[in-house]
C-alpha cells in the first residue's frame, strides 16, 4: 500500500512539473492557429494560419530581427577571440595574478545590463564630444554603441567556457611541437585550436544567443533604432495578438529540430568512436544508415516541415469567418431585442409619478421664486 502511494505521488509529482514547463507552450502553439484577434484557446472560433502573415508583413519586427541578427554575428566575431585571449591568459599566468585577472574579467557579468547600456552611452558620448564629432559619427550610432555594450560583457561567456575546455589540455603537447621546430603560431593552429574547436562553437553559439535576446542593455544602446527584442516588447506594451503566438510556433519547431539533429549527431559519434556500428541494426542495413546521418535526419525534418507549411498555408478560414461574424451579429440582434423588450416591459408596470401642485411648481417649495423674498 505504501508502495502504491508513493508510485501516485511520483507520478503526479511528475505530471504536475510537465504541466509546470510545458504547458504555456502548448496553449501558445493553440492560440496560434485560432482565429480569434486575441490570443486564447477558447472559445475556438476557425483553424487559421493567417497570424504567420502577420508576423511577417510586421515591418519593425522583421527590421529587428535583421539589425539583431547584425549586431549577433558581430558580437560574435569580436567577443569569441576576446574571451579567447582572456582564456589563453588565465591559462599561462602564475595562481596569483589569476584570481585577480578572473576576477576583472568575470566582472562585467555580475554588472547589471540597465548600468552598462547607460554607461556606454553615457562614455561613449563623452569620447565623441571630446573628439568634436557629429551625431552622425559612431559614437552616436545606436548600432555602434549595442555592439560595444553587448562584447562589454558578453566576451566573458566566452571567457568562461573557453576556460573550461583549456583546463583539460595538455601544455606538454605545444612544448613538445616547439621542441621539434615549430613556431609558436604553427603549434597554436594545429595544436591548441584543434583541441578548442568543440568549445570555440559553443562559445560561438552561446555568444550569439546572448545578443539576439539581450534586452536590458540594448534597450539604452541601441538609441532610436529597433532590435528584434526591443521591438517584440515594445509590440506586447501596446497590445498582443496571435502573431506572437505563431513566433513562439517558430522558435519552437527550430529548436526541435535542433535538437533532434544533435541528438543523432551525437549517436553516430558514439557508435562510431566506440567501434560498435557493425553491432547496431541501423547500421547494419545501407538504407537505413543512410537515413540516421544527421544530414538526412535533417532534410527529411525540413521537407515534412515545408510540406504541413505548404498544406495549412492553403487553408482558408474566409468561410468559417464569415460563419463567426454572422453568428455574433445574430447574437448581438438577440440581446439588443432583449434588452428593448424589458425596457418596454419597465415602462409599463412603472405607476406614473404624481402631478406637481399648481400653486407650488418648484421642487424647491419656492424658495427661489422671487416673490417669496418680497417683504410682507
Amino acid at each position: 500500500m505504501r508502495r502504491l502511494g508513493g508510485g501516485l505521488f511520483a507520478f503526479s509529482y511528475t505530471l504536475l512539473f510537465f504541466l509546470f514547463l510545458f504547458g504555456p507552450l502548448v496553449i501558445m502553439v493553440i492560440t496560434a492557429f485560432n482565429s480569434s484577434a486575441f490570443p486564447r484557446v477558447v472559445p475556438w472560433e476557425c483553424f487559421t494560419t493567417d497570424w504567420f502573415g502577420v508576423l511577417v508583413r510586421n515591418e519593425r519586427l522583421m527590421t529587428g530581427l535583421w539589425t539583431s541578427l547584425a549586431i549577433g554575428l558581430a558580437v560574435v566575431a569580436i567577443a569569441v577571440p576576446f574571451g579567447l585571449a582572456g582564456a589563453l591568459a588565465l591559462a599561462d599566468i602564475g595562481p596569483r595574478l589569476r584570481a585577480g585577472l578572473y576576477a576583472v574579467l568575470i566582472t562585467p557579468i555580475l554588472i547589471p545590463g540597465v548600468v552598462l547600456g547607460i554607461s556606454t552611452i553615457v562614455f561613449w558620448s563623452y569620447v565623441g564630444r571630446k573628439l568634436g564629432a557629429g551625431y552622425d559619427t559612431v559614437f552616436f550610432n545606436g548600432l555602434f554603441l549595442t555592439l560595444l555594450g553587448q562584447v562589454a560583457f558578453i566576451a566573458s561567456y566566452a571567457m568562461l567556457i573557453l576556460s573550461a575546455r583549456l583546463q583539460r589540455f595538455d601544455p606538454t603537447l605545444t612544448e613538445a611541437a616547439l621542441d621539434l621546430g615549430a613556431t609558436p603560431g604553427q603549434a597554436f593552429r594545429k595544436i591548441l585550436l584543434p583541441f578548442l574547436k568543440p568549445a570555440l562553437g559553443s562559445a560561438a553559439f552561446i555568444t550569439f544567443l546572448a545578443s539576439f535576446e539581450n534586452y536590458n542593455t540594448t534597450v539604452f544602446t541601441i538609441l532610436a533604432g529597433n532590435t528584434f527584442t526591443t521591438a517584440l516588447a515594445s509590440k506586447v506594451r501596446l497590445g498582443t495578438d496571435p502573431s506572437l503566438s505563431a513566433l513562439a510556433v517558430i522558435i519552437i519547431a527550430v529548436t526541435l529540430i535542433g535538437a533532434m539533429v544533435q541528438e543523432a549527431h551525437h549517436r553516430r559519434r558514439d557508435l562510431l568512436a566506440g567501434g560498435r556500428p557493425e553491432r547496431s541494426w541501423l547500421y547494419a542495413n545501407p538504407l537505413t544508415r543512410l537515413l540516421t546521418h544527421p544530414a538526412a535526419i535533417l532534410l527529411i525534418l525540413l521537407a515534412s516541415t515545408g510540406a504541413i507549411v505548404w498544406q495549412a498555408s492553403h487553408h482558408d478560414a474566409q468561410a468559417c469567418r464569415a460563419d463567426i461574424l454572422s453568428e455574433k451579429q445574430r447574437l448581438q440582434e438577440k440581446l439588443l431585442q432583449e434588452q428593448q423588450q424589458r425596457m418596454q416591459q419597465r415602462q409599463t408596470e412603472t405607476p406614473a409619478a404624481p402631478a406637481a401642485p399648481s400653486n407650488n411648481p418648484s421642487p424647491f417649495g419656492g424658495a427661489f421664486n422671487p416673490g417669496s423674498l418680497a417683504p410682507k
